[in-house]
């Protein structure tokens, strides 16, 4: 059981909880497709499904649907090549309705109006930084003429408790109202597993792995000798943060304050020096690494990387004169990257207990920046600094769920490797040169992605493991359990490792995997199939390959260089 939205934790403001038609108005549901989990991959699955005339369900736990691009407050990393090609249609088609948002209803200046690959943001980490609320809308809005057809079912604020599975198949899921305790029984020819931390998997007794597998079960360059299943990627609770420079909007010394100030975290190899300043190691070389914060400035001109403009989601100039008073930037950064415990693998009290550590954690950087924070000027703290729940949803300011980097992930049919996809392991695995070699080419493609692998630091106190990739596909047997025959990986919880994880993991990859796993669905409910045997049938495996590129699903990457 997920225990990450228990009363205490996520105080949001209203929503409606359950956006149903008449057929799912009963405490017992009966549809085609279940996704339980409704973040960024559940509403590419959910999308996928329902343009194939399925009756599908979604629940979600938090109040808002879209996962990274909402609940969780991370604007979207993605590759150089994402306004041209490397995404499927209907990604391009949401990035284009964010900026159509923009431009619909906000006084925007004829610069920004004009701009056909407008930033709202300006952030530097992607081409596309803003506010979380507008994917909200944006994703809404795609989901709404489903729900008014009585198409679809939407059940905000619910999680898996329990499921029945007999002889590999998934009969029901019941899920559970975190508003009124009630519990509804969703009966699925498919489910989808696309919650953040992969909740279905134990419940319907599908074979997983947590952790860092072993070298010796994996032959990954980074692996260890011994596979450690508690060893899992940070998780962050992001937060907002704007910039008034008359006020003081200083918060309370949180109660972990001095903890967090004095901390020095003891990984492998060494991390600089305290947690809490402007300084890190630097994720490829591992050597020290200075940044810089200040909120004053507007582009990022100088030698060190600013902080305040890395993931800003609000740029006051896009607008009209008189109309945005300031800045807003997202705070995910290493400095509030939490490593001394998990959120699953253990009790629901470890959990809580990681989860509140977490959450210390990012409100003791914002004290600590707000107060001490060395300023470039020589002084100390930005007390202008000011939370904004109002960007969040939620009453502090605090994202509603926090940034989940790794799940648990299923022993598939395939699982991917570094020597499928790293630019050194896969040199090694072909004797091909740094100019020559290319990522394995899946023959059951369903889609594509391009990312680092990027570990941030984890629980085991490993420091970053951050080395080059080759642009990849996402084989159909990533996404299918090895047994268990209708639930399918509809996020980050796929057939890949711990280190391959760390290119898989991202917005239009995660997009992408669920989109499969929901027309994957829906091909094997309209076809009476199986989705082993639309893997292992040559006939089957071109025509659902074939059903996916008429919907804008590319599978097949130009030649590319490796990042």
């Amino acid at each position: 059981m997920n225990h990450l939205t228990r009363r205490g934790f996520v105080k949001t403001f209203s929503a409606i909880a359950v956006s149903a038609p008449a057929w799912a108005a009963a405490n017992s549901l009966k549809c085609d497709v279940a996704v339980i989990g409704g973040g960024t991959g559940g509403c590419a699955a959910a999308l996928a499904a329902l343009r194939a005339g399925m009756r599908v369900v979604m629940t979600e736990e938090t109040a808002w649907i879209g996962g990274q691009l909402t609940s969780q407050a991370v604007p979207p990393d993605e590759h150089p090549w994402i306004e041209s090609f490397g995404a499927t249609r209907a990604y391009r088609a949401y990035r284009e309705s964010v900026r159509r948002y923009y431009r619909d209803n906000y006084p925007l200046t004829r610069e920004s109006l004009d701009n056909p690959h407008l930033n709202p943001g300006g952030g530097s980490v992607s081409a596309l930084t803003h506010e979380p609320k507008v994917s909200l809308a944006v994703l809404e809005a795609l989901l709404a003429p489903y729900v008014s057809a009585g198409q679809l079912a939407v059940l905000r604020r619910h999680r898996p408790v329990s499921a029945d599975t007999q002889a590999g198949h998934v009969r029901s899921v019941a899920v559970k109202s975190l508003e009124t305790g009630t519990v509804r029984t969703i009966d699925a020819a498919y489910f989808i597993d696309a919650t953040e931390l992969g909740d279905l998997l134990p419940l319907t007794r599908t074979e997983f792995v947590t952790g860092f597998e072993s070298g010796k079960d994996t032959g990954e360059l980074n692996a260890p000798a011994v596979a450690q299943p508690d060893n899992h990627q940070a998780f962050t609770v992001c937060f907002a943060l704007g910039y008034d420079p008359e006020g003081d909007h200083t918060i309370d010394k949180p109660a972990d304050y001095a903890f967090w100030r004095d901390y020095v975290p003891a990984m492998r190899p060494p991390w600089p020096g305290k947690l809490l300043s402007w300084s890190m190691s630097n994720p490829i070389t591992l050597a020290e690494r200075a940044v810089m914060f200040d909120p004053r400035q507007d582009t990022g001109a100088g030698p060190l990387l600013n902080l305040w403009i890395y993931r800003r989601i609000v740029r006051a100039r896009n607008h009209q004169p008189g109309f945005c008073k300031e800045d807003v930037t997202l705070v995910n950064w290493p400095q509030n990257d939490y490593w001394l415990g998990n959120l699953y693998g253990g009790s629901g009290a470890d959990a809580a207990r990681h989860l509140r550590r977490g959450r210390e954690l990012s409100l003791s950087l914002v004290y600590w920046m707000q107060t001490e924070a060395p300023r470039p000027d020589g002084g100390a703290g930005w007390k202008g600094l000011r939370l904004r729940p109002d960007i969040t949803g939620t009453e502090d300011g605090l994202a509603m769920y926090p940034y989940i980097r790794e799940s648990r992930r299923i022993r598939a049919e395939f699982t991917v490797l570094d020597r499928h996809v790293g630019v050194e392991a896969r040199m090694k695995a072909t004797a091909k040169s740094r100019d020559d070699v290319t990522a394995e080419r899946f023959t059951d493609s369903v889609g594509l992605g391009s990312y680092r692998i990027d570990l941030h630091p984890s629980s085991g106190g490993d420091n970053y493991i951050d080395v080059s990739s080759l642009p990849f596909q996402i084989p159909l047997g990533a996404l299918i359990p090895r047994r268990v025959e209708n639930l399918l990986a509809g996020c980050k919880n796929l057939g890949v490792t711990h280190i391959t994880n760390g290119c898989y993991r991202l917005q239009p990859v995660e997009w992408n995997i669920g989109e499969s796993a929901g027309a994957l669905a829906a091909y094997c409910v309209a076809n009476r199939l199986a989705p082993r045997q639309v893997r292992n049938t040559e006939k089957l495996l071109r025509s659902f390959q074939a059903s996916l590129t008429s919907q804008g699903v590319e599978i097949e990457w130009p030649r590319l260089t490796p990042r």
